[in-house]
């Protein structure tokens, strides 16, 4: 699951920047990003992570399961600096190596069990959640550069928490036609697209990591606390330290790169690149520049 979400992070990331920005929160851009092969292969790679996430929430408790879906974002900056050429500051190394180890805690301390089914409350709360979510990214998606992708990206990772809530009773379904029948189903499928949107527009406006970072940080929390609460999530006896001290240093890593994420640049094609002749003088004049392919042009002197 980890390594599925960090390939579609990263194949995600390269299909948004190739797109249009877009100001508006228009769901046309799901479509515009379905023309590109590398957004279709990032979704499948996306799917694949969440059909590995469903079958692990049957079983392990959300915080544990949020936890891990944030380590793709070592995956993805890893491949970004391998595939890409991003350019990572020593920073951002460091906060990645402490959300492993976080996770690592988590993984220690983390009590298998079944979930506990939600009440007719709980389904209407997630329902209104929907709507919220959709309502702020209304006015979210007029923010631009870095601020525009923590924001998107962390209304996106409120829709996937939602999302994340419903899968977990869904997943201990006892047939397919209770599967079918729970309205949680239909919560679920709304929510990831609400966020896939958001988070598609997250990568228009700066730095990937920044945005699954948010997105992230945003998504664990909530999802935690409501698995705590409400679904029996457990945690192994005298384990509670280390359950808290790694999902605390999993959620400080990820609020700490939307701070020190670097935008990377938007590559739509190759700039031309000029080397400037100068006349000797009393001021250097450009009179002529060559470009990239080597032909030489005039200029008008100043």
């Amino acid at each position: 699951m980890i390594a599925a979400y960090g390939v579609a992070n990263l194949l995600q990331s390269v299909a948004a920047a190739r797109t249009t920005l877009h100001h508006t929160f228009d769901p046309g851009l799901l479509l515009r990003l379905a023309c590109q092969r590398t957004y279709l292969l990032g979704l499948g790679c996306q799917m694949l992570g969440f059909a590995l996430a469903f079958l692990a929430r049957r079983d392990l408790p959300l915080y544990l399961v949020q936890a891990a879906v944030a380590a793709g974002l070592g995956v993805t900056a890893l491949l970004g600096v391998l595939l890409l050429r991003w350019r990572l500051p020593v920073t951002e190394v460091v906060l990645l190596v402490l959300l492993l180890g976080g996770i690592a805690a988590l993984v220690l301390a983390a009590r298998p069990a079944q979930s506990r089914p939600l009440g007719p409350a709980a389904v209407v709360t997630l329902a209104a959640v929907l709507g919220v979510v959709g309502a702020l990214g209304f006015f979210a998606v007029r923010l631009r550069g870095v601020p525009g992708s923590v924001a998107l990206g962390a209304l996106a990772g409120l829709a996937f928490a939602a999302a994340a809530v419903a899968a977990r009773p869904l997943a201990s379904a006892e047939s397919f036609g209770d599967f079918v029948r729970d309205p949680l189903l239909y919560l679920l499928v709304a929510h990831s697209i609400v966020g896939q949107l958001l988070l598609g527009l997250a990568m228009q406006r700066g730095s990937t990591t920044a945005a699954v970072a948010a997105m992230d940080a945003a998504g664990a929390l909530p999802a935690a606390v409501v698995g705590l609460l409400l679904l029996d999530d457990r945690v192994w006896p005298g384990r509670e330290w280390l359950a808290a001290l790694g999902f605390l240093v999993t959620l400080l890593s990820v609020c700490a790169l939307t701070r020190y994420a670097e935008p990377q640049p938007r590559r739509k094609g190759r700039a031309p690149s000029y080397r400037f002749l100068y006349r000797k003088g009393p001021l250097l004049t450009p009179v002529a520049y060559t470009s990239a392919s080597g032909r030489r042009r005039r200029t008008t002197r100043s």
